[in-house]
């Protein structure tokens, strides 16, 4: 007769303390740990833990400005970077400008311990100085974060050259250690990843954590500075003039691409640079400044979308440095399917109005939710 086997439960009340990766682990025969319903609290949705819980004895800085008084995509990057970076004893501290205090609980999703934020947006970059410079002989943080984007990228530059610190802009990927950035033409450069300030480029980390920041908030004050320079306006670079090597995203038309206004309509709803192939070249539809390829430029854009473009080699050569292809084409066995990361087998004719209404919709969508 077999015996009886008696398991031994635990019970999940007991108390706990946090391991790797914010991961409760009750050890049996202890009574040390944490039950504090503050920290349970701050438990994010479906039971995300904090990535630490302190005691903190460095701090790592992530700097940004809110559009319209939310985080961006950039600064979410940015602090899910920080966060990844930071050893449990180090806080991630966000120091957001242009927002108010419902930035908090954003920011403690991707990572953020301690937000500090100012609600004036004003273009005042000698008081964000003064203010950012007291604070860092403060406190003086192992590292600064900012996304290598508009305001953050020039208060970024400015904040390392009045504090003298070694800086990598640009940076499109942190692993192993190092933060590598693209080289003009071709190549990377690495960098180790706790450089004293980071400048990071769109989509560099992702900003989808399994923890969350503690998420405490306070609101700040800049000392006044005399600002030497006043910003009397900004203007926005068409889409159909900016520079192919220098751009991010591009949409490239070919052959299968018939009305030239469509196509170049959707460029500027999605901001992006406006690119061809020989063969719409040659045919007189683009200029020969837009032309990609060997005979052409050789672009390193994050993401290309080639409209109606078999691939021929030439071609594919221009595009080799591209992080991600998407190609649009009723052949589905074209050169470029091979090359491509995502291929889509439809009609350019039909495929660009229906692209650039999605975008449009899309983007009314959110900006109707950020106003609300």
């Amino acid at each position: 007769m077999d015996q009886a086997v008696t398991v031994r439960r635990v019970d999940p009340r007991r108390p706990w303390v946090a391991g790797p990766g914010g991961i409760r682990r009750i050890v049996l025969g202890q009574d040390e740990g944490s039950r504090s319903p503050a920290h349970v609290a701050r438990q994010g949705a479906g039971g995300v833990s904090p990535r630490s819980t302190g005691p903190f004895a460095h701090v790592r800085w992530v700097i940004c400005h809110a559009r319209r008084g939310a985080l961006t995509d950039a600064a979410g990057e940015a602090l899910a970077a920080a966060a990844i970076l930071s050893a449990p004893d180090t806080e991630v501290l966000a120091l957001v400008f242009g927002a108010g205090a419902e930035v908090v609980a954003a920011a403690a999703r991707f990572g953020a311990d301690r937000v500090l934020w100012r609600e004036e947006s004003d273009w005042a970059p000698e008081s964000k100085l003064a203010f950012l410079a007291q604070r860092y002989h403060e406190q003086a943080p192992l590292q600064i974060v900012l996304p290598d984007v508009g305001d953050d990228a020039d208060l970024g530059r400015r904040l390392a050259c009045r504090l003298r610190l070694p800086v990598v802009a640009g940076v499109v990927e942190i692993a192993a250690g190092r933060a590598r950035r693209r080289l003009p033409g071709a190549g990377f450069a690495s960098y180790p990843a706790d450089t004293p300030l980071l400048l990071l480029a769109p989509g560099a980390v992702d900003a989808r954590l399994p923890f969350v920041g503690l998420g405490l908030g306070a609101a700040t004050a800049l000392p006044s500075a005399a600002e030497p320079a006043r910003e009397t306006g900004r203007t926005t670079l068409p889409a159909a003039r900016q520079a192919l090597e220098d751009a991010d995203l591009i949409v490239s038309a070919g052959n299968g691409v018939r009305d030239v206004g469509a196509f170049e309509t959707l460029a500027a709803t999605l901001g992006a640079a406006a690119a061809a192939s020989r063969v719409a070249v040659d045919d007189g539809r683009f200029s020969r400044d837009r032309q990609v390829g060997a005979s052409g430029k050789t672009v390193s854009a994050s993401v290309y979308i080639a409209l109606g473009i078999s691939g021929a080699i030439q071609h594919l050569q221009g595009i080799r440095q591209c992080r991600h292809v998407i190609a649009v084409n009723l052949d589905a066995s074209a050169p470029i399917s091979r090359r491509a990361d995502l291929t889509v087998v439809d009609d350019c004719g039909s495929f660009i109005p229906a692209l650039t209404e999605l975008v449009r919709a899309a983007r009314e969508e959110s900006d109707h939710v950020r106003r609300d």
